[in-house]
């Protein structure tokens, strides 16, 4: 398959997947019967029992009021009371997405409404071991909460079924997949409100209530939302709130980071006790009164002809959806290849300062740390067509580098394959790669390391080792059965035990998996020539791991 089939193929799978893309609950999760019905106080919900697979699902729940109307861009909020028994037995709408940053050969979606996205769009699916859901005053099952990638543009819970964790664990978790705002609706307030802020100005009192009165980083206040939700309602399925793990791949990655960094790593009372960051993305992060934002907030004013108003904000939100869904997917295309318009900035409240920053504080949210990336992170994200020398495409890559940086940081990749090999390491170790290792450095003993190696280990190309009956793509090209439970075993004893050195199954091929800390261990998931599983215990390779301390040292130019 060639690369640009292959991005297509993704790109399309993430951005259209939704409701309508997947199959219906009854052929999605097997046979359904009536499930328990849970009390959560503002609602009641029934969900359904999957009697093949004897696991408990509830769709569509909702953790937050619609962020609709006079709420766009506001925090959430919590969610109304209602009558009567809902029906949580289909997958919750998605929310409105955008291009997933590969330019003019993004692949074709619709800008228009229909029934599969919406700005109300703030629901989990709840997944439960046996048929039977036993609330759980104290103690309880460990609870695994999912959030899921897309480059904060595109994705929702439906690609995620938790039956499958649940099933790899031996029915010993509960696992809770997550949506929240995506693109101009999640990530760009930030540039709408404080614009407002920093505009007013000499209108103090107006401006200081334009930013009292809407959300900066939305989108990352919805997921520690639906970690308050987890804390306040996981009992009631069964959960222990005690013990939760945050896992996350590619920006669902990076919003685990997000939330390990949140309020300077002091998030009170704590949201979860341990994480897994996949792949954890981490772009540029402005601050929301830097140029870039700046100028967001601009087209978009402009783009909904909202310029000419005398409250900007009042007009945006009073904007049709269906213009505002146009800009955000028509801005969301005009980003450098590979890539994101709308993502987290610095906005000094929630993240308050560069993550990286945070990090080498060593004062993070989570008790400890596993973190996984794969081998080859960085190939879908380069155009190979019209790609210029390393040190311009770098300079592009983060425009706060001057030619020194670009230099510097091209001259740690000289005689790694050609240009365009180098461009692919380059973007891979910097934004998904290296920031694993930033985050298990800070853990010291608590974090534990792991690469995925299975070729071609692309970006992505984990996940349906993760989920087995995930139906985007890409899809699982190698099914050998004693690797996929060392890998997927390693997660869920984690989850469960607090170590992936854990070994619950007969038969697991996994060696003694030692804290990263000890000897600069991790474990290296691959296959031989031969097609045998290859899952061995490593050292993190020095040439990464100097190209990593290049990376952090120039931080503050990549603004990460």
């Amino acid at each position: 398959m060639s690369i640009k089939v292959y991005l297509l193929s993704v790109v399309q799978a993430l951005v259209t997947l939704g409701p309508s893309s997947s199959p219906s609950p009854q052929t999605s999760l097997g046979l359904t019967s009536a499930a328990p019905i849970v009390d959560l106080g503002y609602s009641q919900y029934q969900g359904s029992v999957n009697s093949s697979s004897n696991i408990t699902n509830f769709l569509g729940v909702r953790y937050a009021a619609a962020p609709t109307g006079n709420l766009r861009w506001e925090p959430p909020q919590p969610p109304p009371t209602t009558s009567g028994v809902q029906q949580a037995t289909t997958q919750p709408i998605g929310c409105y997405a955008g291009s997933m940053g590969m330019g003019p050969n993004q692949a074709p979606g619709s800008t228009a409404l229909n029934d599969e996205y919406s700005e109300d769009c703030l629901f989990v699916n709840v997944h439960v071991p046996g048929s039977n859901v036993v609330a759980a005053p104290s103690g309880g099952l460990p609870v695994v909460v999912w959030i899921h990638g897309g480059g904060y543009a595109a994705g929702g819970a439906a690609a995620y079924d938790g039956g499958d964790l649940i099933k790899e664990s031996n029915y010993g978790v509960i696992v809770v997949v997550m949506q929240y705002r995506l693109g101009v609706f999640g990530m760009s307030s930030l540039q709408l409100l404080i614009h407002e802020y920093t505009h007013c100005l000499l209108g103090f009192l107006a401006g200081q209530a334009v930013k009292q009165g809407g959300a900066l980083n939305a989108g990352l206040l919805d997921q520690d939302y639906a970690l308050q939700w987890v804390q306040s309602h996981i009992s009631t399925f069964g959960g222990d709130p005690a013990r939760v793990t945050l896992w996350g791949e590619s920006a669902g990655g990076g919003s685990v980071l997000q939330q390990l960094v949140a309020n300077a790593g002091n998030t009170q009372p704590p949201r979860f006790q341990q994480a897994i960051t996949s792949s954890p993305f981490l772009p540029s992060q402005y601050n929301y009164h830097d140029a870039k934002p700046e100028a967001l907030y601009s087209e978009v004013v402009n783009r909904t002809n909202c310029n000419s108003a005398t409250d900007t904000l009042a007009c945006l939100r009073a904007t049709d959806v269906g213009l505002l869904q146009a800009v955000n997917y028509a801005m969301s295309l005009q980003n450098m290849y590979g890539t994101f318009t709308f993502t987290p900035v610095v906005d000094g409240t929630f993240i308050v300062e560069r993550p990286s920053v945070t990090i080498g504080k060593g004062r993070l949210n989570s008790q400890r740390l596993l973190a996984v990336h794969n081998t080859n992170e960085g190939v879908i994200f380069v155009n190979p067509v019209g790609l210029p020398p390393l040190a311009d495409y770098l300079e592009s890559l983060f425009p706060s580098f001057g030619s020194s940086q670009a230099l510097s940081a091209a001259s740690m990749y000289q005689g790694l394959g050609n240009n365009l090999d180098q461009a692919r390491l380059a973007i891979g170790e910097a934004m998904f790669i290296c920031p694993a290792y930033y985050l298990i450095e800070a853990y010291g003993p608590q974090s534990w390391k792991a690469e995925f190696a299975i070729p071609l280990a692309w970006h992505i190309d984990d996940v349906p080792y993760y989920y087995t009956s995930y139906s985007g793509l890409p899809q699982r090209n190698y099914n050998n059965p004693a690797f996929i439970q060392s890998f997927s075993n390693s997660f869920m004893a984690y989850a469960m035990y607090g170590t992936p050195n854990h070994r619950y199954n007969a038969g697991d091929i996994t060696p003694t998996w030692n804290s990263w800390q000890s000897g600069l261990s991790e474990i290296v998931f691959g296959r031989t020539p031969l097609g045998f599983p290859n899952v061995v215990a490593s050292t993190t390779n020095a040439g990464l791991a100097d190209r990593c301390s290049f990376w952090r040292s120039v931080s503050g130019y990549t603004l990460q």
